[in-house]
């Protein structure tokens, strides 16, 4: 099982569409969402950036998916290229395969400082 994080800012193309063409683009959208969910995607949630989050990333918007296998995690990152999502959002990505608390503790606890990009 992955998780799946989305953070984006809207573009000046976004603002240039008018708001008749962002909810057409948004019903085209929602009918691939909906195709994914059928095949066991699951959509945590969509948010708005608090203000006040303590150390926020400049990220406004964000989704949060639970997808059955990486196979699925690339079904929804090529499903939002085609759509052409990222002419309207500038957008980050973070996913990874979920792992028990005490797995992520260990290997946070095991790291060596070669292996995290981090000199010395």
């Amino acid at each position: 099982m992955y998780l799946y994080i989305e953070l984006w800012n809207v573009t000046k193309e976004w603002m240039k569409l008018s708001k008749e063409e962002r909810r057409a683009y948004f019903e085209k959208v929602g009918a691939g969402i909906q195709e994914l969910s059928k095949a066991g995607v699951e959509n945590v949630g969509w948010a708005l950036n608090d203000e006040h989050t303590p150390y926020r990333s400049d990220y406004r918007y964000m989704a949060v998916w639970k997808m059955p296998s990486l196979e699925y995690v690339e079904k929804l990152e090529k499903a939002v290229a085609d759509a052409g999502w990222h002419d309207y959002f500038n957008q980050v990505n973070a996913r990874g395969q979920i792992v028990p608390l005490n797995e992520a503790i260990e290997f946070l606890t095991n790291l060596e400082s070669h292996s995290t990009g981090i000199d010395g």
